[in-house]
């Protein structure tokens, strides 16, 4: 793939993971609105200040987890792995997923 396709995925997965935290219920409010009806709350901070530390840097860290990803999309490609990056991501983060419910299962049982 040439640089400029290699950029457009890069900034593409940094977009809309940044989009799919305020979608997907994740963004700063809500995760503000979390923690204080879970009684948690983040020293020194009044509700606001909470909700405004939040905001710079829940986004940052959602923008820079999708260049991540691009990343790992663009450098599977270039090593020539058998399906894409996001692929494996998404094949270990389901195994994961698999081993946590189990998990779960065997201590709900004992």
């Amino acid at each position: 793939m040439s640089s400029e396709v290699h950029h457009f995925i890069n900034l593409a997965c940094a977009l809309f993971s940044k989009t799919w935290i305020e979608f997907s219920g994740q963004g700063p409010d809500d995760v503000a609105k979390n923690l204080k009806s879970e009684g948690m709350f983040v020293r020194g901070q009044t509700d606001s200040g909470t909700r405004e530390m939040l905001r710079r840097y829940i986004p940052t860290a959602a923008t820079f987890g999708g260049m991540c990803i691009g990343a790992l999309t663009i450098v599977a490609d270039f090593l020539g792995a058998i399906g894409s990056g996001t692929g494996i991501l998404l094949t270990v983060t389901i195994i994961y997923g698999y081993i946590e419910e189990i998990k779960k299962q065997k201590e709900s049982i004992f």
